[in-house]
């Protein structure tokens, strides 16, 4: 049942994964200095140690060299289901924006809603992925991006790769969904006989029967995804891969003509997992640099409160 789970949450996480697996304290907004490594994702535990929400980075990059000091971008970091409030303020956030760029494999300019689907590019991979984010949905009592995000706004710009251009770099780069979830698998395997505080089948098993079970196995999912990085690794290799290196690509190269065109205040909407790829664009390409991070909660992983129940006695 491990391998099982790791593998799960391996599949659910290909979009939405993070640079580093430490758990820090909460804080709306850091000022980050150089020597720092960004963060994407994380876990917020409380003053006793608990861990109470899965946080997601919101980090803000200038010019360096303060010129233009109008022109700022914003990676707001995603994870593909969330509880709903946390949705409700992206929306709100994103109506601050000149342009939201926004991942989506499909056809150029394509809408969430619209028809998007290109026979030749493999929908039933998509359809599986989508199947399994949609199951965390329904097993965590989380809702899905793609139901609550407006992607209608008139901000909105698609800034990803279509099927066939998806399908094509996996075949320059001899890839398969077969070869990534063999990948995932092993790594999976190999992080399950090195850690010590990986996901038992005791664990599952106590959390399943819990009293407060959609509270418990959130702690695991959210664990796991954490600690996801040899994952993106592997899946990456020495040369990038489609999934996150070909569209972090494509990303950027969008992000510069909506700078062409004039527009100031950006914001790149991706998966955690591809942030770390934008961010050093950004740096390298664009000349830009880290200014501060505002952390949100996604998941709230408090334990609910429990009502006391009164005991009431018949009367004689």
């Amino acid at each position: 049942m491990k391998y099982t789970l790791v593998l799960f949450f391996s599949l659910f996480s290909l979009h939405s994964l993070q640079t580093s697996a430490q758990e820090t304290q909460n804080s709306k907004a850091v000022v980050v200095t150089s020597d720092q490594k960004t963060e994407f994702l994380r876990i917020h535990k409380d003053t006793n140690g608990v861990a109470s929400a899965l946080q997601l980075a919101n980090a803000r990059y200038i010019p360096e060299d303060g010129a233009a000091n109008d022109l700022y971008v914003d990676l707001i970091s995603a994870v593909h289901v969330a509880d709903k409030s946390y949705y409700e303020n992206l929306n709100e956030l994103f109506k601050t924006y000149d342009v939201v760029l926004y991942e989506l494999v499909a056809p150029k300019g394509t809408r969430v809603g619209e028809n998007a689907g290109d026979k030749s590019t493999g929908d039933k991979n998509k359809s599986l992925i989508s199947s399994l984010q949609r199951g965390m949905q329904n097993i965590l009592g989380l809702t899905f991006q793609l139901d609550e995000i407006d992607y209608s706004a008139s901000n909105f710009v698609h800034a990803d790769i279509s099927p066939t251009d998806f399908k094509r770099s996996m075949a320059e780069k001899g890839e398969s969904f077969l070869s990534m979830l063999l990948k995932v698998w092993l790594v999976g395997m190999q992080q399950q006989a090195a850690n010590k505080n990986a996901a038992t089948d005791a664990k599952l098993l106590l959390a399943l029967f819990s009293p407060t079970r959609e509270r418990d196995l959130k702690v695991i999912a959210a664990q796991q995804i954490i600690e996801m990085r040899p994952t993106i690794d592997a899946l990456e290799g020495e040369n990038g891969s489609t999934i996150i290196t070909t569209r972090n690509l494509k990303a950027l190269q969008v992000l510069r003509q909506e700078i062409d065109k004039g527009h100031k205040k950006l914001a790149i909407f991706y998966g955690a997992a591809h942030m770390p790829g934008i961010e050093e664009g950004l740096i390298e390409e664009f000349g830009m640099t880290l200014e501060h991070i505002n952390w949100v909660d996604g998941w709230d992983l408090r334990a609910p409160l429990v009502e006391a129940t009164a005991v009431v006695e018949n009367a004689p």
